[in-house]
């Protein structure tokens, strides 16, 4: 068979590196792919939003599987026009894709089916929000409706704060029509975490719960990125809480979603907070996570296609659950300079052939761009660095030391991914 990989991050690296172990593909595509997926697919320069070349693309190659990474092609409905021409796509359609790209939606759809969030009042006018503004107190968050490369929630402390974030998202539209309509909800305190199942509609199959490290800088500092590290497994989420998480939020919510005649098939991903013991979602993705998808990937034992398989087909409920290795699986993104804002680019990156043969160790590309033999920084996040090891603290050394051997002109990480889960073991 021959597969399709949509997208060019550590997320789609992860994903060609897992597919590549199966015995039943035959050849892999990634479209536009990026340096390091170059090296085991053929990656392909076209606009991931040029549905109708890909579609071409996908039918001159007899691609028997298309997978989506990024949520922006879900979002203005790539997987309804592959199954109208008959081509294998893994992913929800775009209205399924809502729970991710309209958080209205996704809080309107919790607060009908009593699926545990916190509570929420939603505004379409500037005036409306702020008037609100004046009857609460913080810790508060205000997040933007639609789509904002996970940089559209802010957590207020401050009361002078809420006005320049309210103005910046409504009025000087900072991120465009996303900040048209706002949710102001309560602050949950707690821990977060990342829940990923794959469903097909009616079954849905969890991977090992994760943590993303959001804020850019070490202890939770700075302004929020796409992620900046993770690991799996974690050590406050136990068996009971999964059972309960699975059955109360996520098979609850795949219900939910066939109840308003959408069929959800492909990756739910919810980010969770815990508190007091107890599971409420902040918000909920359409895809697989990034970059919770390079750990959570790299621990995995299960070939990886006939899961996306049975999903596309329906027969989830036939397959098995996962497998996992024991042990710890850590990320820790390497960035460029100026990230998440500016971030520099063409910066050669050296040191990458010194873990080219650990067996613990998986080297990610996320923004890379490979010319002759040399690899060049492209984007914000570069590396996603990634290592295994029998404890927490084992799996923790083992990424650090990884990530000294690798060097670029401003290259940047943080120096906790994982210290959490130390604190809480």
């Amino acid at each position: 068979m021959k597969v399709l990989v949509i997208g060019g991050g550590g997320r789609e690296h992860a994903l060609v590196w897992k597919l590549s172990q199966s015995k039943n593909i035959d050849s892999i595509f990634c479209i536009p792919g990026n340096g390091g997926i170059s090296d085991m697919a053929d990656c392909v320069e076209m606009d991931i939003h040029n549905i109708e070349g890909l579609t071409g693309f996908s039918k001159k190659e007899g691609i028997g599987l298309v997978i989506v990474g990024p949520e922006s092609p879900l979002a203005t409905g790539i997987v309804d026009v592959f199954e109208k021409e008959g081509i294998p796509i893994f992913g929800p359609r775009k209205n399924g894709a809502l729970i991710e790209t309209s958080k209205i939606f996704a809080k309107e759809l919790m607060d009908k089916y009593k699926i545990p969030t916190a509570s929420f009042k939603t505004f379409y006018k500037y005036d409306d929000a702020q008037a609100y503004l004046n009857t609460i107190q913080p810790p508060f968050v205000i997040k933007a409706d639609g789509l904002c490369a996970g940089k559209g929630a802010y957590v207020i402390q401050e009361r002078q704060d809420s006005e320049h974030v309210l103005k910046e998202l409504m009025v000087n539209l900072i991120h465009g029509d996303a900040g048209r309509r706002v949710i102001i909800e309560n602050f949950l305190p707690g821990v977060e975490a990342s829940y990923l199942v794959f469903t097909d509609g009616k079954t849905v199959m969890p991977m090992l719960p994760s943590q993303d490290h959001k804020p850019l800088l070490d202890n939770d500092k700075g302004p929020n990125t796409g992620g900046m590290g993770a690991y799996t497994p974690i050590p406050f989420i136990n068996e009971s809480m999964e059972k309960e998480i699975d059955t109360h939020i996520m098979s609850t919510t795949i219900n939910a979603m066939n109840d308003q005649g959408i069929v959800y098939k492909g990756v739910l991903y919810g980010g969770l907070m815990i508190t007091e013991g107890k599971p409420y979602v902040i918000e909920f993705n359409a895809r697989l996570g990034d970059p919770e998808t390079q750990p959570i990937f790299f621990i995995m034992e299960n070939d990886i296609l006939p899961v996306l398989l049975a999903c596309v087909e329906g027969t989830l409920n036939d397959k098995e659950g996962m497998k996992w290795k024991s042990g710890v699986s850590v990320c820790v993104v390497v960035a460029s300079k100026g990230y998440p804002d500016k971030p520099e680019k063409g910066k050669v990156i050296k040191g990458l052939e010194n873990l080219k043969n650990e067996k613990d160790i998986m080297v990610f590309h996320a923004g890379t761009k490979k010319i002759g033999n040399d690899y060049y920084t492209s984007g914000g996040r570069v590396l996603g660095v990634t290592a295994m090891g029998k404890t927490y603290g084992d799996a923790i050394r083992k990424v650090y030391e990884a990530v000294s051997c690798i060097e670029f002109e401003g290259m940047y990480y943080r120096k906790d991914i994982g210290k959490k889960a130390l604190d809480t073991a």
